[in-house]
């Protein structure tokens, strides 16, 4: 599965061993979901600061958290598909805040990797369409990740 991901990191506190591991993890799940070839995603490690100007510039809430997703394949209300030439579909971007991911892998008693990788592929997720708006959504989409985590080896 060929899947472009661009990783930038504002804190510089994120290795280049768990910048990989994430690779691998999203490739994964991107086979799972059976991602088109060539599909591009974008990966951004923030500061609290940052994400929390996200979050109230974008969904209305003036806090930090843990982390966000920009679809871009998304049709808003009145917007139309454009049909075209065969381009891999650009998926869109996954924020995720390190001072977060630090607080609730301790919250949670398991490792900072397995917070960052549980974050990414939540926010992958939902640039796939995922929601957890009703307890359905919820259920179908917690589930998704707990298989696509355990199947990569990152358990609690």
């Amino acid at each position: 599965m060929t899947i472009q991901i661009d990783f930038i990191d504002e804190t510089n506190e994120v290795t280049a061993e768990q910048i990989e591991t994430l690779e691998q993890l999203i490739r994964e799940a991107a086979a799972v979901e059976n991602v088109p070839e060539g599909a591009e995603v974008s990966v951004s490690f923030v500061d609290n600061e940052r994400i929390c100007v996200m979050n109230r510039d974008y969904r209305g809430k003036d806090a930090p958290t843990d982390v966000l997703s920009f679809a871009l394949e998304e049709e808003g209300e009145g917007e139309i598909d454009i049909i075209g030439a065969d381009v891999p579909p650009v998926l869109g971007d996954i924020i995720i805040s390190i001072p977060k991911a630090k607080e609730q892998a301790a919250e949670y008693g398991h490792s900072f990797m397995r917070e960052l990788g549980f974050l990414a592929v939540h926010g992958f997720l939902h640039l796939l369409g995922y929601d957890h708006e009703t307890e359905e959504e919820e259920r179908v989409m917690f589930a998704k990740q707990e298989e696509i985590l355990t199947r990569f080896g990152l358990t609690r």
